[in-house]
This record gives structure tokens, sequence and C-alpha cells, in this order.
């Protein structure tokens, strides 16, 4: 399930993720109307529209080449996990966001390691789902060269994300991104979507909405990336 919440808080989250020149010429006529249950519906079938462009878009790959021959242990993982496996090598799009401490989080400095890059949101019901498996991911192989990113797209920032990280108890880093820059720079339609990156830096997976991350599957998925 990829979730969408077009309720008066979030609907602009929703609209800048699908259409941002649609959202706004949409918005411009309806907000001083507070017409929020028509753009609900536009919002609706925009997610259709938007979904089927994000498909076919080319997403970088899954298997990353090593000595000339596909990994095709991460290929048969990234099948049971029901993982987009795009057809070209493609390096991670390098980025830098805020996180609800103060300090900054740079996708650069985990060169070397294994990363879990996910974009979620706290209104996200399907995001909250995977989140304690996302945790116990974390916790099973942090120490191993896994780094688990969480890079929330509510527009409130810390004052909405801090209170979410401490009910549900989340110990890996937290990204902010309420202008949703690098949201649209890795090309997100829909909430949650993650990513993985191998220890070159090179994208080899995609998940369109939530995982169990912490299954059987999941775990032998990251060991493979692990020993690469």
């Amino acid at each position: 399930m990829i979730c969408w919440q077009p309720s008066v808080g979030n609907l602009d989250v929703a609209w800048r993720l699908i259409a941002p020149s649609l959202y706004t010429t949409v918005m411009r006529i309806l907000a001083p109307a507070r017409g929020y249950w028509i753009a609900a519906v536009l919002t609706g079938l925009a997610v259709a529209g938007g979904f089927a462009f994000f498909l076919a878009r080319s997403i970088p790959p899954a298997v990353e080449e090593r000595g000339g021959e596909a990994t095709l242990e991460i290929a048969s993982l990234l099948k049971d996990l029901d993982l987009i496996r795009p057809s070209r090598a493609q390096a991670a799009k390098e980025f830098s966001v805020p996180t609800p401490g103060g300090t900054t989080f740079r996708l650069a400095d985990y060169r070397g390691k294994v990363v879990f890059l996910n974009f979620w949101a706290t209104w996200c019901p399907p995001c909250k789902e995977e989140m304690p498996a996302m945790e116990r991911l974390y916790q099973r192989y942090k120490d191993k060269g896994l780094v688990v990113l969480a890079v929330s797209v509510d527009t409130e920032g810390a004052p909405m994300v801090t209170p979410f990280v401490r009910e549900y108890k989340l110990t890996f880093p937290i990204g902010l991104d309420p202008k949703m820059a690098v949201a649209e720079q890795y090309g997100v339609r829909g909430l949650p979507t993650s990513f993985l990156v191998d220890k070159g830096g090179t994208l080899v997976g995609l998940a369109l909405g939530p995982r169990e991350w912490n299954g059987k599957a999941s775990r032998a998925l990251i060991e493979s990336l692990l020993r690469g």
C-alpha cells in the first residue's frame, strides 16, 4: 500500500509529491473556499497517474556488477521482497539533510557502508507500520555496516517529528526534508518509499510501500550487501 493522506494538514505534501505545477494552480483556486474535499478527489486521480509515471521512469539498478557478473543472489532476494530492479547502474545522488537534533546527515559520509534510505511522514499509516521492523533491522546490523536514514517530509519539521520518534523509540538517524527537495531529487511519488544503497554508493533496490524489513528475505539481502 502506498500512503496518501489528503487531509487539510497534509494536502500540500501529497499534491507537491505528485504534480507541483498542478498543485499550485488548483490550490490557488480552491484555497479561498477551503474546498479540500474536491482537492482530495483530484489527489486520488493524480496518484494513479503519478504512480504510473513513476514506474515508467528509469530507476537505478538493483544488481551491482561485480567482476563482470551480476550478483544472482541479490537479484533473487530483491524479487522475493518485490523490490524494483532497474536496468542501468547509477550512483545514489548526494544530499545532506538536517536532523531533529540540529546536526546534519550527509550521504557522502557513509560511503563504504550499506545505506537504507526511507522517505516517510508521521501522518502516513503504512510508514508507521514498517517503522518497528526498520528499527529491529537497524539494531541487528548497525554494528556490521548498515546505516538507516528515515527522511521525513512533514512540512512542520522537528516539532512534529520529534514526538513521533520518541513514541516509537526509534534510534536510527532521522532527516528533515519539509520542502521535499531530497524527495524530489530521488523521484519519490508515494510514501513510504525506500532505497538501498550498496557500499560503493550505487542504488541497488527500490521499495514502493511498506515491507517486513526484519523478515528472513530482508535480512538475507542486507547480509549479502554487507558482504559485497
